[in-house]
């Protein structure tokens, strides 16, 4: 899991650069990129960790795994 992780951790710095506002432009859009790509990739890992997460779950026999909801962000609204 040390790859989610990872990824996490350079998102994290990714989100602090573009917050500070000090980064030119051409830099921020490839910044931006890496982070759409990190975020692409750590949602990917948590769905394969929760289907492992069902599947144990339910060999149990004793638990019973709920389907799992992501938390969808909605958009601002343009005002």
């Amino acid at each position: 899991m040390a790859k989610f992780e990872e990824c996490l951790q350079r998102l994290e710095k990714i989100v602090l650069e573009l917050e500070k506002g000090d980064v030119p432009l051409e830099e921020s859009l490839t910044l931006f990129e890496e982070g759409m790509h990190l975020s692409s990739t750590c949602r990917k890992e948590l769905e394969q960790a929760e289907g492992k997460v069902e599947i144990l779950l339910k060999k149990n026999g004793k638990l019973q795994a709920e389907p799992f909801e992501p938390v969808t962000e909605e958009a601002p609204a343009r005002g």
